[in-house]
């Protein structure tokens, strides 16, 4: 054998079965590349690990209905308003209509419009909840979603439960206007008068938690958590930049930075979540059963 040659391997493959007649496809799909260190994984070690980076823990979005799942007691969770339907009060014109944006969106989505509401329970607690939904329009925040944010505060403070609200949002809807903007005091309200029954609000903000929603109910929490590297903010870092032509800080408005300036109360992973919540409401919960009282009075004579 020559120097350089390359040595001859024996082969197992018969009738002609060789590599370069094989056309090995791997299906679309099967794997999924991290956004932030870009390495693959199967997509079922996404799932396991409830949609975070095995690798750098990065966390991706996650639908509502995995939300609830994660959050409470298997079979508790019960919708409410869940046939409210946005429509195009303004008749927005554009290259979509905002008629057809929400009907691709439900399709795409199976949602109704950009949040979820309904009642739980977690470790037998029952409270209230509301999770947004960022694959909805970016979980913009118009008419419908205040108002069904509004409803179930609403109800949690009829009820005298806690309440909790999950939240991911691009801002306000356009498509709406004014009408958006309005939410934000209907819904502060609202939560006010939760405040005014001393009862518990928990909020968990993820990515991303911008605009309107930051500015008003997101912000308004007896105890405020988020999600690891959870862009948490009113305008965005680059609107911010080029509108101050200022130098931001290193991990400007994620979640880390953001507790530091003591906008939020603790960053929590997501495989710890559920847990952290059980203990929160476990703290805050009224409705405890009691023990009963077992000290015996004497009778005067």
């Amino acid at each position: 054998m020559s120097l350089f040659g390359k040595p001859k391997y024996a082969t197992n493959i018969k009738n002609d079965d060789s590599l370069e007649n094989k056309n090995v496809k791997i299906p679309v799909g099967i794997f999924e590349k991290c956004k932030s260190c870009e390495e693959s994984f199967h997509k079922d070690e996404w799932k396991k690990n409830i949609e975070v980076c095995p690798e750098c823990g990065y966390h991706k979005t996650l639908p509502s209905a995995r939300r609830i799942e994660l959050l409470t007691d298997e079979g508790t969770f019960l919708e409410v308003d869940s046939g409210l339907l946005s429509i195009d009060i303004l008749k927005f014109e554009g290259v979509t209509s905002y008629t057809e944006k929400l009907e691709q969106n439900r399709k795409k989505t199976g949602l109704n419009d950009a949040v979820v509401c309904g009642t739980a329970k977690l470790n037998g607690i029952e409270f209230a909840l509301g999770v947004m939904d960022f694959s909805f329009l970016g979980a913009s925040m118009g008419s419908v979603v205040g108002e069904k944010i509004t409803r179930i505060t609403e109800l949690a403070t009829e009820k005298g439960i806690p309440l909790v609200i999950v939240t991911a949002s691009g801002g306000a809807r356009m498509y709406e206007g004014m009408f958006s903007l309005m939410q934000m005091a209907k819904t502060s309200g609202a939560l006010e008068r939760h405040k005014e029954k001393k009862l518990p609000y928990i909020v968990v903000m993820t990515n991303p938690t911008t605009a309107g929603v930051t500015a008003s109910y997101a912000s308004l929490g007896s105890v405020i958590v988020a999600e690891p590297q959870a862009l948490i903010g009113f305008a965005g870092p680059r609107v911010i930049k080029d509108t101050t032509q200022a130098t931001l800080p290193e991990g400007f408005q994620t979640s880390e930075f953001v507790l530091k300036k003591g906008l939020i109360d603790r960053v929590i992973p997501r495989s710890e979540l559920r847990k952290e919540l059980g203990l929160l409401l476990g703290y805050f919960s009224t409705n405890k059963v009691s023990e009963p009282n077992t000290t015996v009075r004497k009778k005067k004579a």
